[in-house]
Protein backbone atom coordinates (compact mmCIF):
# COMPACT_ATOMS: atom_id res chain seq x y z
CA UNK A 1 0.00 0.00 0.00
CA UNK A 2 1.11 3.75 -0.95
CA UNK A 3 -0.27 5.01 2.33
CA UNK A 4 0.06 8.83 1.24
CA UNK A 5 -0.24 11.85 2.68
CA UNK A 6 -4.21 12.88 2.18
CA UNK A 7 -2.59 16.72 2.30
CA UNK A 8 0.86 16.55 1.27
CA UNK A 9 0.09 14.01 -1.93
CA UNK A 10 -1.51 14.75 -5.11
CA UNK A 11 -2.79 10.98 -4.96
CA UNK A 12 -3.69 8.71 -1.98
CA UNK A 13 -3.49 5.68 -3.38
CA UNK A 14 -0.70 6.53 -6.59
CA UNK A 15 3.28 5.63 -5.08
CA UNK A 16 6.49 4.35 -6.84
CA UNK A 17 5.82 0.54 -7.18
CA UNK A 18 9.94 0.39 -7.22
CA UNK A 19 10.42 3.07 -3.92
CA UNK A 20 7.03 3.69 -2.95
CA UNK A 21 7.61 7.65 -3.11
CA UNK A 22 4.21 9.47 -3.32
CA UNK A 23 4.11 12.07 -5.35
CA UNK A 24 4.18 15.71 -2.96
CA UNK A 25 2.48 18.64 -3.57
CA UNK A 26 4.73 22.11 -3.84
CA UNK A 27 6.18 22.52 -0.27
CA UNK A 28 5.66 18.85 1.02
CA UNK A 29 8.47 16.30 0.95
CA UNK A 30 8.85 12.89 2.30
CA UNK A 31 8.50 9.12 1.21
CA UNK A 32 4.83 9.62 1.89
CA UNK A 33 4.47 13.35 1.50
CA UNK A 34 4.40 14.14 5.20
CA UNK A 35 6.40 16.71 5.78
CA UNK A 36 7.36 20.18 4.54
CA UNK A 37 10.08 20.70 2.23
CA UNK A 38 12.90 23.47 2.78
CA UNK A 39 12.10 26.49 2.38
CA UNK A 40 8.89 25.99 3.87
CA UNK A 41 7.10 25.51 7.31
CA UNK A 42 4.35 23.74 9.13
CA UNK A 43 1.95 26.53 9.60
CA UNK A 44 0.23 25.37 12.99
CA UNK A 45 -3.45 26.18 12.31
CA UNK A 46 -3.85 24.91 9.28
CA UNK A 47 -1.67 22.40 9.27
CA UNK A 48 -0.02 22.80 5.89
CA UNK A 49 3.06 24.08 4.48
CA UNK A 50 4.05 27.59 3.77
CA UNK A 51 7.06 28.91 1.85
CA UNK A 52 9.32 30.88 4.07
CA UNK A 53 9.40 33.43 1.34
CA UNK A 54 12.69 34.76 3.00
CA UNK A 55 14.65 37.51 1.60
CA UNK A 56 17.84 36.21 -0.26
CA UNK A 57 19.70 39.72 0.48
CA UNK A 58 18.63 39.69 4.05
CA UNK A 59 18.40 36.27 5.32
CA UNK A 60 21.40 33.79 5.69
CA UNK A 61 18.88 31.12 5.01
CA UNK A 62 16.42 30.11 3.28
CA UNK A 63 14.96 27.90 5.80
CA UNK A 64 12.47 29.46 8.13
CA UNK A 65 11.47 27.98 11.91
CA UNK A 66 7.57 26.74 12.62
CA UNK A 67 6.67 30.91 13.11
CA UNK A 68 8.03 31.53 9.38
CA UNK A 69 11.09 33.31 11.07
CA UNK A 70 13.34 33.76 8.29
CA UNK A 71 17.34 33.45 9.65
CA UNK A 72 18.38 37.27 9.15
CA UNK A 73 21.77 38.85 8.76
CA UNK A 74 23.41 41.36 10.84
CA UNK A 75 21.54 45.15 10.49
CA UNK A 76 18.40 43.15 9.03
CA UNK A 77 14.70 42.62 10.79
CA UNK A 78 11.52 41.32 10.06
CA UNK A 79 9.47 38.22 9.55
CA UNK A 80 11.18 37.23 6.16
CA UNK A 81 14.53 39.71 6.81
CA UNK A 82 13.46 41.95 3.95
CA UNK A 83 13.74 45.32 6.57
CA UNK A 84 17.32 46.86 7.86
CA UNK A 85 17.41 47.15 11.74
CA UNK A 86 17.00 50.84 13.14
CA UNK A 87 20.63 52.37 12.73
CA UNK A 88 20.79 51.03 10.33
CA UNK A 89 19.99 51.32 6.17
CA UNK A 90 20.16 48.84 2.41
CA UNK A 91 23.50 49.33 0.98
CA UNK A 92 23.66 48.42 -2.76
CA UNK A 93 20.66 46.93 -2.05
CA UNK A 94 21.96 43.81 -1.09
CA UNK A 95 23.06 44.21 2.53
CA UNK A 96 22.11 46.80 5.27
CA UNK A 97 25.18 48.80 6.93
CA UNK A 98 24.83 51.52 10.07
CA UNK A 99 23.54 54.94 9.75
CA UNK A 100 26.45 57.44 9.14
CA UNK A 101 24.97 60.03 11.48
CA UNK A 102 28.42 61.13 12.86
CA UNK A 103 27.24 59.88 16.00
CA UNK A 104 24.17 63.15 16.24
CA UNK A 105 21.27 60.66 15.10
CA UNK A 106 20.43 56.32 15.95
CA UNK A 107 18.08 56.28 13.12
CA UNK A 108 17.89 56.68 9.23
CA UNK A 109 15.42 55.98 6.43
CA UNK A 110 16.21 52.20 5.67
CA UNK A 111 16.09 53.29 1.80
CA UNK A 112 18.08 55.86 1.49
CA UNK A 113 20.15 56.09 4.58
CA UNK A 114 19.12 59.87 5.52
CA UNK A 115 19.63 61.03 9.13
CA UNK A 116 16.55 60.89 11.53
CA UNK A 117 16.09 63.56 14.22
CA UNK A 118 19.61 65.12 14.06
CA UNK A 119 20.42 66.14 17.84
CA UNK A 120 22.92 68.91 19.16
CA UNK A 121 21.98 71.27 17.16
CA UNK A 122 22.86 69.43 13.82
CA UNK A 123 21.01 69.12 10.04
CA UNK A 124 21.83 67.56 7.28
CA UNK A 125 21.64 63.86 4.98
CA UNK A 126 24.24 62.23 7.67
CA UNK A 127 23.92 65.32 10.60
CA UNK A 128 27.49 66.82 9.66
CA UNK A 129 25.83 70.34 9.15
CA UNK A 130 24.96 72.84 12.36
CA UNK A 131 21.92 74.16 12.15
CA UNK A 132 20.60 77.77 11.12
CA UNK A 133 21.86 80.34 14.10
CA UNK A 134 25.16 77.74 14.62
CA UNK A 135 28.52 77.38 13.27
CA UNK A 136 30.63 74.16 14.59
CA UNK A 137 33.46 74.73 16.95
CA UNK A 138 37.24 74.09 16.28
CA UNK A 139 37.89 71.99 19.63
CA UNK A 140 37.66 68.64 18.53
CA UNK A 141 34.06 67.72 19.91
CA UNK A 142 33.23 69.70 16.62
CA UNK A 143 30.17 70.90 18.49
CA UNK A 144 27.85 73.36 16.97
CA UNK A 145 27.01 76.10 19.55
CA UNK A 146 24.73 79.14 18.60
CA UNK A 147 25.99 82.37 16.71
CA UNK A 148 26.58 85.49 19.01
CA UNK A 149 24.26 87.36 15.67
CA UNK A 150 21.17 88.92 16.33
CA UNK A 151 18.46 88.44 14.41
CA UNK A 152 17.29 91.74 14.22
CA UNK A 153 20.41 93.06 13.45
CA UNK A 154 22.04 90.18 10.82
CA UNK A 155 20.73 87.35 9.15
CA UNK A 156 21.14 84.84 12.17
CA UNK A 157 23.88 82.76 10.73
CA UNK A 158 27.90 82.81 11.06
CA UNK A 159 31.14 81.00 10.43
CA UNK A 160 34.11 80.30 11.58
CA UNK A 161 36.91 81.58 8.84
CA UNK A 162 40.07 79.94 7.88
CA UNK A 163 42.39 80.72 10.62
CA UNK A 164 40.17 82.37 12.68
CA UNK A 165 38.64 81.24 16.06
CA UNK A 166 35.29 83.44 16.60
CA UNK A 167 32.87 83.25 14.56
CA UNK A 168 31.92 86.11 11.94
CA UNK A 169 28.28 86.90 11.24
CA UNK A 170 27.64 86.11 7.30
CA UNK A 171 25.44 89.21 6.67
CA UNK A 172 24.66 92.07 8.68
CA UNK A 173 21.59 93.87 7.85
CA UNK A 174 21.47 97.55 6.46
CA UNK A 175 22.43 100.16 8.96
CA UNK A 176 24.41 97.72 11.00
CA UNK A 177 28.20 96.67 10.85
CA UNK A 178 31.08 94.57 13.03
CA UNK A 179 31.91 90.98 13.16
CA UNK A 180 28.82 90.24 15.20
CA UNK A 181 26.81 92.88 13.31
CA UNK A 182 26.73 95.06 16.92
CA UNK A 183 27.89 98.56 15.70
CA UNK A 184 25.62 101.13 13.91
CA UNK A 185 26.91 100.97 10.33
CA UNK A 186 28.20 105.32 8.98
CA UNK A 187 24.82 107.33 8.85
CA UNK A 188 23.10 105.54 11.49
CA UNK A 189 23.46 105.38 15.21
CA UNK A 190 22.06 103.78 18.03
CA UNK A 191 18.50 104.31 19.48
CA UNK A 192 17.45 102.06 22.24
CA UNK A 193 19.81 99.05 21.20
CA UNK A 194 18.12 99.69 17.27
CA UNK A 195 20.56 101.31 14.63
CA UNK A 196 18.54 104.34 13.66
CA UNK A 197 19.19 106.54 10.02
CA UNK A 198 20.67 109.52 11.05
CA UNK A 199 18.23 112.42 10.15
CA UNK A 200 20.08 115.67 8.93
CA UNK A 201 17.84 117.11 6.24
CA UNK A 202 20.55 116.46 3.29
CA UNK A 203 22.73 118.94 5.09
CA UNK A 204 25.62 116.64 5.70
CA UNK A 205 28.43 115.12 2.78
CA UNK A 206 28.95 111.38 3.83
CA UNK A 207 32.28 111.65 1.78
CA UNK A 208 32.90 114.50 4.74
CA UNK A 209 31.47 113.38 7.32
CA UNK A 210 31.23 109.55 6.88
CA UNK A 211 29.29 108.71 10.49
CA UNK A 212 27.39 111.90 9.66
CA UNK A 213 26.07 112.01 13.20
CA UNK A 214 27.14 110.84 16.50
CA UNK A 215 26.57 107.48 17.16
CA UNK A 216 25.52 107.69 20.62
CA UNK A 217 23.06 110.79 20.28
CA UNK A 218 22.23 111.10 16.60
CA UNK A 219 23.33 114.68 16.64
CA UNK A 220 24.36 115.29 13.05
CA UNK A 221 28.06 115.86 12.29
CA UNK A 222 28.91 119.02 9.85
CA UNK A 223 26.10 120.84 8.89
CA UNK A 224 26.56 122.45 5.41
CA UNK A 225 24.91 125.11 3.52
CA UNK A 226 24.89 127.33 6.41
CA UNK A 227 22.44 125.11 8.68
CA UNK A 228 22.87 124.47 12.04
CA UNK A 229 20.74 122.57 15.19
CA UNK A 230 20.21 118.98 16.35
CA UNK A 231 19.39 118.29 12.74
CA UNK A 232 20.87 120.62 10.65
CA UNK A 233 17.39 121.65 10.50
CA UNK A 234 17.69 125.78 11.20
CA UNK A 235 19.88 128.38 9.60
CA UNK A 236 23.31 130.04 10.72
CA UNK A 237 23.26 133.19 12.77
CA UNK A 238 22.63 135.80 9.81
CA UNK A 239 21.20 133.38 7.61
CA UNK A 240 17.14 132.94 6.76
CA UNK A 241 15.44 130.46 4.67
CA UNK A 242 14.95 130.96 0.86
CA UNK A 243 11.27 131.81 -0.07
CA UNK A 244 11.18 128.29 -1.32
CA UNK A 245 12.30 126.55 2.50
CA UNK A 246 15.05 124.89 0.86
CA UNK A 247 18.34 127.09 1.50
CA UNK A 248 19.79 129.03 4.34
CA UNK A 249 20.85 132.66 2.28
CA UNK A 250 22.35 135.82 3.72
CA UNK A 251 19.61 137.77 5.76
CA UNK A 252 19.12 141.16 4.45
CA UNK A 253 19.12 143.87 6.78
CA UNK A 254 15.37 145.20 7.46
CA UNK A 255 15.34 149.31 6.89
CA UNK A 256 14.32 151.67 9.07
CA UNK A 257 11.11 154.10 9.41
CA UNK A 258 10.94 156.48 6.45
CA UNK A 259 12.13 159.80 7.33
CA UNK A 260 9.69 162.09 5.46
CA UNK A 261 11.65 165.43 5.99
CA UNK A 262 12.74 167.34 9.72
CA UNK A 263 13.13 171.15 9.12
CA UNK A 264 14.91 172.70 12.06
CA UNK A 265 15.21 176.59 12.56
CA UNK A 266 18.19 178.21 14.04
CA UNK A 267 17.34 181.54 15.67
CA UNK A 268 19.98 183.30 13.72
CA UNK A 269 19.48 181.75 10.44
CA UNK A 270 18.07 183.38 7.99
CA UNK A 271 17.39 179.68 5.95
CA UNK A 272 15.74 176.42 7.78
CA UNK A 273 18.04 173.65 7.57
CA UNK A 274 16.34 170.31 6.35
CA UNK A 275 17.22 166.96 6.48
CA UNK A 276 15.74 164.78 3.05
CA UNK A 277 14.60 161.14 3.27
CA UNK A 278 17.34 158.80 4.05
CA UNK A 279 18.08 156.84 0.70
CA UNK A 280 19.08 152.66 1.21
CA UNK A 281 21.03 151.27 -1.44
CA UNK A 282 19.81 147.92 -1.97
CA UNK A 283 23.09 146.60 -3.81
CA UNK A 284 24.98 147.23 -0.61
CA UNK A 285 26.18 144.86 1.70
CA UNK A 286 23.34 143.12 3.68
CA UNK A 287 24.87 144.55 6.94
CA UNK A 288 25.14 148.08 6.25
CA UNK A 289 23.00 151.05 4.99
CA UNK A 290 23.62 153.60 3.75
CA UNK A 291 22.22 156.40 4.28
CA UNK A 292 22.48 159.97 3.01
CA UNK A 293 21.59 163.12 4.35
CA UNK A 294 21.46 165.90 1.87
CA UNK A 295 22.20 169.41 3.72
CA UNK A 296 21.73 172.78 2.43
CA UNK A 297 22.76 176.14 4.44
CA UNK A 298 22.23 179.86 3.92
CA UNK A 299 25.60 180.15 1.71
CA UNK A 300 25.87 177.23 0.12
CA UNK A 301 24.32 172.97 -0.06
CA UNK A 302 26.90 170.37 0.76
CA UNK A 303 26.11 166.47 1.13
CA UNK A 304 27.25 164.16 3.56
CA UNK A 305 27.55 160.59 2.83
CA UNK A 306 27.94 158.23 5.58
CA UNK A 307 27.52 154.53 6.14
CA UNK A 308 25.84 153.73 9.42
CA UNK A 309 25.28 149.96 10.61
CA UNK A 310 21.65 149.08 11.46
CA UNK A 311 22.52 147.93 15.03
CA UNK A 312 24.64 151.03 15.94
CA UNK A 313 21.87 153.48 14.15
CA UNK A 314 19.26 151.27 16.83
CA UNK A 315 21.57 151.36 19.60
CA UNK A 316 21.80 155.39 19.03
CA UNK A 317 17.61 155.24 19.11
CA UNK A 318 17.16 153.33 22.18
CA UNK A 319 20.17 155.49 23.68
CA UNK A 320 18.20 158.83 22.74
CA UNK A 321 14.97 157.15 24.05
CA UNK A 322 16.28 156.60 28.04
CA UNK A 323 17.73 159.61 28.68
CA UNK A 324 14.55 161.45 27.65
CA UNK A 325 12.57 158.81 29.80
CA UNK A 326 15.29 159.85 32.50
CA UNK A 327 15.17 163.28 32.12
CA UNK A 328 11.24 163.37 32.44
CA UNK A 329 11.07 161.33 35.26
CA UNK A 330 13.53 163.73 37.30
CA UNK A 331 11.92 166.54 36.05
CA UNK A 332 8.69 165.11 37.74
CA UNK A 333 9.97 163.93 40.73
CA UNK A 334 11.85 167.68 41.18
CA UNK A 335 7.65 169.01 40.78
CA UNK A 336 6.26 166.85 43.28
CA UNK A 337 9.34 166.82 46.14
CA UNK A 338 8.85 170.88 45.54
CA UNK A 339 5.29 170.77 45.85
CA UNK A 340 5.17 168.51 49.11
CA UNK A 341 7.48 171.11 50.36
CA UNK A 342 5.32 174.05 50.18
CA UNK A 343 2.75 171.87 51.29
CA UNK A 344 4.63 170.91 53.96
CA UNK A 345 5.48 174.56 54.88
CA UNK A 346 2.65 175.99 54.86
CA UNK A 347 0.36 173.26 57.34
CA UNK A 348 3.32 172.74 59.65
CA UNK A 349 2.66 175.25 62.77
CA UNK A 350 4.66 177.64 63.39
CA UNK A 351 4.60 179.29 66.60
CA UNK A 352 6.12 183.05 68.14
CA UNK A 353 6.45 183.69 71.88
CA UNK A 354 6.79 187.09 73.08
CA UNK A 355 7.64 187.45 76.47
CA UNK A 356 7.63 190.95 78.09
CA UNK A 357 7.39 192.33 81.65
CA UNK A 358 3.61 192.08 81.72
CA UNK A 359 2.57 189.27 79.70
CA UNK A 360 3.34 186.63 77.49
CA UNK A 361 1.78 187.00 73.20
CA UNK A 362 1.64 183.68 71.69
CA UNK A 363 1.00 183.91 67.55
CA UNK A 364 0.96 181.40 64.83
CA UNK A 365 0.74 181.81 61.42
CA UNK A 366 -1.00 178.33 61.26
CA UNK A 367 -4.56 178.75 59.34
CA UNK A 368 -6.39 176.73 62.61
CA UNK A 369 -4.86 179.20 65.20
CA UNK A 370 -7.91 181.19 65.66
CA UNK A 371 -9.77 178.20 66.71
CA UNK A 372 -7.47 176.49 68.68
CA UNK A 373 -7.53 176.04 72.11
CA UNK A 374 -5.04 177.43 73.85
CA UNK A 375 -6.37 176.85 77.40
CA UNK A 376 -3.56 173.79 77.90
CA UNK A 377 -0.97 175.25 76.84
CA UNK A 378 0.12 176.83 80.54
CA UNK A 379 -1.40 174.52 82.70
CA UNK A 380 -0.87 176.33 86.78
CA UNK A 381 -3.89 177.00 89.73
CA UNK A 382 -4.10 180.68 88.57
CA UNK A 383 -4.57 180.43 84.92
CA UNK A 384 -7.15 182.14 83.45
CA UNK A 385 -8.46 181.94 80.28
CA UNK A 386 -10.39 185.88 79.17
CA UNK A 387 -13.30 185.80 77.03
CA UNK A 388 -11.25 187.73 74.29
CA UNK A 389 -8.91 184.95 74.26
CA UNK A 390 -5.94 186.21 76.42
CA UNK A 391 -4.19 184.24 78.64
CA UNK A 392 -3.89 185.77 81.98
CA UNK A 393 -0.49 184.30 84.01
CA UNK A 394 -1.54 184.60 87.84
CA UNK A 395 1.37 184.45 90.08
CA UNK A 396 1.95 185.81 93.78
CA UNK A 397 3.83 188.30 91.87
CA UNK A 398 2.70 189.08 89.11
CA UNK A 399 0.06 189.03 86.79
CA UNK A 400 0.75 187.73 82.79
CA UNK A 401 -1.21 188.73 79.73
CA UNK A 402 -1.61 186.56 76.72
Amino acid sequence: LCNCSAVGSISVSECNATTGQCPCLEGYAGLRCESCAKGFYLEQRSQQCHSCNCSPTGSSSTQCDDSGQCQCKVGVTDLKCDRCSDGYYWFNETTCEPCQCNNHSNTCDSLTGTCLNCQENTKGDHCELCKDGFYRSADPTHACHRCPCSTVASTGTCRIQLGETAPRCDKCKTGYTGPNCNQCDNGYYNSDSICVRCECNGNVDPALSPSMCKPESGECIGCLYHTAGFHCEECEDGYVRDPKGTNCTRKEATPGPEIRELTTSAPNASKATSFSTAVINSTLSPTTIQTVFPMSSSDNSTSTFGDVSWTQFNIIILTVIIIVVVLLMGFVGAVYMYREYQNRKLNAPFWTIELKEDNISFSSYHDSIPNADVSGLLEDDGNEVAPNGQLTLTTPMHNYKA
